[in-house]
């Protein structure tokens, strides 16, 4: 095994992806799974087991920073964590039934799907402001209530928690065969449906996204250990750029989100998704 310093660009690259995924709630796998799948040229199941190394350390940062700042709803993550954990453990159990081209159509369906979500509830939410609707409902009644380590109070009430659970499954699920989904499917769930505030919404999933993460990631890497030092050899020459690179990102992140409007985020991010899933499946004709 010879480590090689010829992607030495994956650290700047990766200090600016988790910035961004850990100002937004989105799982920096979404953007390195398929950096390493069409830049790279690895194979998937190497692209998406180096993606959840990487984002597990980026997300571990972040979730640090989240933490200091008391915005982790714990009753919450648990909650979903009974949920997408069980189905993360099956996902990456099973990711190896689908052959390498179905894997592809999965990962840029999920894009496409997660994009449309997200540009859906930002326009749902611009239309509530024009109409100032449900204003009341927002103010009295809340089921919990939360203060960060500024003062700041968030009040809020958790809407459909069934439907919560199947999409941290759901999530879960994707997290080990695609390594994206959890993460993008929870911050649709609690700001869009729900009407969490985001500070508090991306908290609490990326504590949920790390320990699911962890647990496909552990899988993957004992996948990556039993297969051979040229596979190894790959993903080391990966991570050592990628992984300094998302622990710095996953404080820059954090602050970040105090500073950009939630609405241009949320607009940038369901267009990338867009883009990179059409690309996705043209590489696949």
């Amino acid at each position: 095994m010879e480590i090689t310093f010829e992607l030495w660009y994956l650290f700047p690259l990766s200090i600016l992806i988790a910035t961004l995924a850990m100002s937004s709630g989105i799982g920096g796998a979404v953007f390195f799974s398929p950096l390493f799948m069409l830049a790279l040229k690895l194979e998937p199941q190497v692209a998406i087991g180096s993606a959840l190394i990487t984002e597990l350390f980026g997300f571990t940062s972040g979730l640090i920073a989240y933490y200091k700042a008391r915005l982790i709803d714990f009753k919450l993550a648990l909650n979903l964590l009974l949920f997408s954990v069980p189905a993360a453990i099956l996902g990456t159990i099973y990711s190896d039934l689908f052959p390498d081209p179905v894997l592809k159509a999965m990962f840029a369906t999920g894009l496409l799907f997660i994009g449309t979500q997200l540009f859906t509830s930002w326009r749902k939410e611009e239309r509530e402001k024009q109409e100032k609707l449900n204003v009341k409902e927002f103010v009295v009644d809340h089921e919990s209530e939360l203060t960060d380590s500024t003062g700041r109070v968030f009040h809020y009430t958790v809407c459909n928690k069934n439907m919560g659970r199947l999409f941290a499954g759901i999530g879960g699920a994707f997290v080990g065969m695609i390594s994206v989904g959890l993460a993008e499917l929870q911050e649709y769930q609690l700001v869009a449906r729900c009407k969490v505030p985001a500070p508090v919404a991306v908290a609490t999933s990326v504590f949920v996204v790390v320990i699911t993460v962890l647990v496909a990631s552990v899988g993957h890497f004992y996948d990556f250990a039993t297969g051979g030092s040229e596979v190894l050899g790959q993903v080391i020459n990966i991570v050592i750029f990628t992984i300094p690179g998302v622990i710095i990102g996953g404080q820059a992140g954090p602050a970040l989100q105090k500073k950009l409007p939630e609405d241009t985020m949320k607009v940038s991010i369901s267009i990338l998704f867009f883009v990179i899933g059409i690309f996705m499946f043209v590489t696949l004709v």
